[in-house]
């Protein structure tokens, strides 16, 4: 018999994987910061823009997954598949890169910008706003754990288009800089 990718092995190989890969990541940004080359602040936006891209991935095809558990039935076997698969996403993806984005993004803010400039006071807002997607998020995963989802498919299909909204209007702030 094969191991499925739901079983516990496969599971805790992907977990240690993305360890490894957090590690290494936060490793690098030490090492950065210990040795302080001239161009620090473009390594860290590298790394920040990276950390970013993983977050959004992961806002992007979480909604995705909850349209498809959405038509599960509750305890079917494709419904405990995409609870294990929206808690690894959670978990090992979501969660690691917002946290790294943050902590790059508000030294960025501060180290460059002082905290000053309409357009960083704006971007930040969305990055709250998205941050608050991102709970609204993780919520949801604990209630399709539960087999508690008051949700339609619809619904999470509106939700998709959230994470995207905020990305423009953060990608803007950023780059044109309006105001």
């Amino acid at each position: 018999m094969t191991e499925r990718q739901t079983d516990a092995g496969p599971g805790a190989k992907a977990r240690m994987r993305a360890l490894v890969a957090i590690a290494l990541f936060l490793a690098l940004l030490a090492a950065l910061f210990l040795w302080q080359p001239d161009n620090l602040y473009l390594w860290v936006k590298a790394l920040h823009i990276i950390a970013v891209m993983s977050w959004m991935a992961a806002l992007l095809y979480m909604p995705r997954l909850f349209i498809y558990h959405t038509d599960a039935a509750p305890g079917s076997d494709q419904s405990e598949t995409f609870k294990m698969m929206e808690q690894r996403l959670l978990k090992v993806i979501m969660n690691p890169a917002m946290m790294i984005s943050w902590l790059l993004g508000l030294y960025l803010a501060w180290s460059v910008y002082g905290f000053r400039g309409g357009w960083l006071h704006a971007k930040l807002l969305f990055v709250v706003v998205l941050t608050g997607v991102h709970m609204l998020f993780a919520r949801a995963v604990r209630a399709f754990g539960r087999d508690e989802n008051a949700r339609s498919a619809r619904y999470w299909r509106l939700m998709n288009e959230a994470p995207t909204l905020l990305m423009i209007l953060i990608v803007i702030m950023a780059v044109v800089k309006p105001f």
